[in-house]
């Protein structure tokens, strides 16, 4: 299965969906979305895909989402891509897409919604169990 994933390696949420990735076999395209950011295109074909708007897919937090005044209920999507654009730092991380779809994985087991069943069960950095016996 081919997938590509939105990462930032600084994070553990995303640490962890890469793992996931790589436990179940999958070597994603891995794009570092803070080096190389995702165009405009690129941004509302992920939002789009993963049925999220613009402001569901913002990140807030270590971020300048307060000082640029995108809480304010009248900023517009259009507003808060363009701040993107400009600080990517403000795009939640990560997103995965895969053939089975496109999910922004907070938390990183989401990704098993768009990926084949683990093989066996996958410890997360803090010791959580997912995938196949981990209720």
């Amino acid at each position: 299965m081919q997938a590509t994933i939105y990462h930032n390696p600084d994070c553990g949420t995303s640490r962890n969906t890469l793992a996931i990735l790589r436990h179940a076999g999958i070597e994603p395209t891995i794009v570092e979305y803070l080096k190389t950011p995702p165009d405009r295109e690129t941004l509302m074909r992920l939002f789009r895909d993963a049925g999220l708007t613009a402001r569901q897919a913002a990140r807030q937090k270590g971020t300048p989402f307060d000082e640029l005044g995108l809480g304010d209920p009248s900023v517009d999507d259009e507003a808060i891509v363009d701040a993107m654009l400009v600080h990517p730092i403000l795009i939640n991380r990560p997103f995965v897409v895969t053939e089975r779809g496109t999910r922004l994985c907070r938390p990183s087991e989401v990704v098993l919604q768009i990926i084949p069943p683990l093989p066996s069960p996958f410890i997360k950095e803090d010791g959580e169990i997912v995938g196949p016996s981990a209720q």
